[in-house]
């Protein structure tokens, strides 16, 4: 850096101007700054930087001060790069003009632009390579710029040099800081929502998830959930404004951007023209990102990302890029919830298959027989020509009816007992223990900690985990009645930290294996106990005999 022959009040002035320059940050106000300081170093009345272009051959921006907005209106388009601007451009070193018209490139002023006379040029090279020209003209305290007004100009322009320079780099390095924030958050998005939806069953949750961490990452006015469905997509969840409005929209699958990037199976931004489909479905969009959901080698639907917030709608390439990423992780926890739910169904059926053949078992063992046996008593008393025996037949053919209806009775509060529905678990399964008491020589022992109270409906549990807690209890008792040969049963059924555990066991001969779950009903009480998001222990008891241990997460009726 060069100070020429300045004195030291000039040495000063222009040491404060290069820290003020290099204390900018900001790359459009160190130039903004440059100008200014330019005119007060040198008291020129007219101050401009033209930037070069890529190939360094003319002007491609021109940046002025000291000529007010309308002026530089009234001259209309700005210079690129001839006559005395163009000097520099095609040699870069300090150019001084007494009088600007004197010079042989000088081509003149255009109309309305103020007349100028004494000139002062040098150039700014930022690593060896040129930036840009500064410009003065009309000195206001003399005639024409001097020696020294050139280098304290020099000077200037190489702290002009320093700070555009470090700027720049600064520039660079918070954009790098963003993209690193950026792909940062996006996998702490991804990562979050593997962990919101990696136990989740229901579709419906997983897709609200999906749309709203979707919009959050890329700071969208709206973001969809696009499925297929046949030959149309259909908004299956909608995050952001109008978003009740959007939600179960339809869209025809032909010729649409959507089909052509699901095809692709690369994520795209769309502009312009193309937004016109989504106004199938009432989307006004300015711009739209569309991320492929592919999943087992299969593409689902798509994430839709609609206008970005802020002043510009338009996504950059990280956006697509990151979004592109997420839907991948996203399309994974879609499928998988899917597929538990299908599971859910198909046990759900299995189950519901084994409770009805259960039941026709029973009343073919049962009812069945004895309906057969009172029909053969009616055929023999109606043969019969003696009243006597015809009474006792009639007598006992009433007693069977009696035995038949009670069989139906208990076959029917088994199905559903009222005391579950009206006074809760507890009530139900107290009165299940009672009647197997009475029905078989069994001591049956029960133990409660429930964190309600029956009867009432604000504490009660859910239905279907009523039900769950019943059918294991009821389930486990069948077993130890027919097969354990026990003596005595004890029913255990406690609640504690949003859990609520049922254990069954007996004194009896124990079963086999430890975990067989395909016996003695254990499939079906596995399938029903699966259902509930719960989990099932078979094997020996402390004293002997059998113990089932069932652990359900808790789960209320609504207040």
């Amino acid at each position: 850096m060069q100070a020429g022959g300045l004195d030291r009040d000039q040495l000063g002035r222009i040491l404060a101007a290069g820290r003020g320059l290099v204390a900018e940050l900001d790359p459009e106000s160190v130039l903004a700054r440059l100008l200014e300081d330019a005119r007060e170093l040198t008291g020129a009345r007219y101050a401009a930087l033209g930037i070069l272009d890529e190939d360094k051959t003319e002007l491609e921006r021109f940046l002025v001060r000291g000529i007010d907005r309308e002026t530089r209106l009234a001259i209309g388009a700005l210079p690129r790069g001839k006559g005395i601007l163009g000097e520099l451009i095609r040699d870069p070193k300090p150019l001084r003009l007494r009088r600007i018209g004197e010079h042989p490139r000088s081509y003149g002023f255009p109309p309305n632009h103020p007349p100028m006379t004494s000139f002062l040029g040098v150039p700014v090279t930022v690593r060896g390579e040129v930036f840009g020209n500064l410009y003065l003209a009309d000195k206001q305290t003399a005639d024409e710029f001097d020696e020294t007004d050139e280098d304290l100009l020099v000077v200037l322009a190489e702290w002009a040099a320093i700070a555009i320079d470090n700027a720049r780099n600064y520039e660079r390095a918070e954009r790098r800081r963003a993209d690193l924030e950026r792909a940062v958050r996006g996998l702490q998005t991804t990562a979050s929502l593997s962990r919101e939806i990696g136990g989740e069953s229901d579709p419906a949750r997983v897709l609200e998830l999906v749309a709203k961490r979707a919009r959050a990452l890329v700071d969208a006015r709206s973001c969809l959930i696009l499925l297929r469905e046949d030959e149309e997509f259909v908004v299956a969840e909608a995050a952001g404004e109008s978003a009740a409005q959007i939600r179960g929209q339809r869209m025809p699958v032909a010729d649409s951007p959507a089909a052509e990037v699901m095809r692709a199976d690369v994520p795209r931004q769309l502009r312009g023209g193309a937004l016109g489909w989504f106004a199938v479905a009432g989307i006004d969009a300015e711009a739209v990102v569309l991320a492929p959901l592919a999943a087992r080698g299969m593409v689902e639907g798509l994430i839709v990302a609609i206008d970005r917030l802020g002043p510009d709608p338009v996504f950059d390439e990280d956006d697509v890029l990151v979004l592109g990423s997420f839907a991948t992780a996203a399309a994974v926890g879609i499928a998988n919830s899917a597929s538990l739910e299908r599971e859910k169904l198909e046990l759900s059926i299995a189950a519901s298959e084994s409770e009805r053949r259960r039941w026709a078992r029973d009343l073919h063992d049962e009812t069945l027989q004895e309906l057969g046996a009172l029909k053969v008593m009616q055929e023999s008393a109606l043969k019969s020509e003696s009243s006597e025996v015809r009474g006792a037949a009639l007598e006992k053919a009433a007693t069977q009816v009696e035995g038949i209806i009670a069989t139906l009775e208990g076959l029917i509060t088994e199905l559903r007992p009222a005391a579950l529905d009206e006074l809760g678990t507890q009530a139900a399964v107290e009165a299940l223990a009672e009647r197997t008491r009475e029905r078989h020589p069994l001591a049956i022992e029960c133990d409660f900690d429930l964190a309600f109270e029956s009867g009432r409906e604000e504490t009660r549990h859910t239905a279907e985990l009523e039900t769950t807690i019943y059918r294991v209890v009821q389930e486990a008792l069948n077993n130890i009645v027919k097969h354990a040969g026990a003596d005595h049963a004890r029913i255990a059924i406690t609640e504690s930290n949003g859990t609520v555990t049922v254990v069954v066991e007996d004194d009896g001969r124990g079963i086999a294996r430890t975990n067989d779950r395909t016996g003695f009903g254990l499939l079906g009480m596995s399938e029903r106990v699966t259902l509930a998001s719960g989990e099932m222990n078979v094997g020996p008891g402390a004293r002997g005999g059998t113990r089932l241990s069932v652990t359900l997460p808790t789960q209320r009726s609504p207040s």
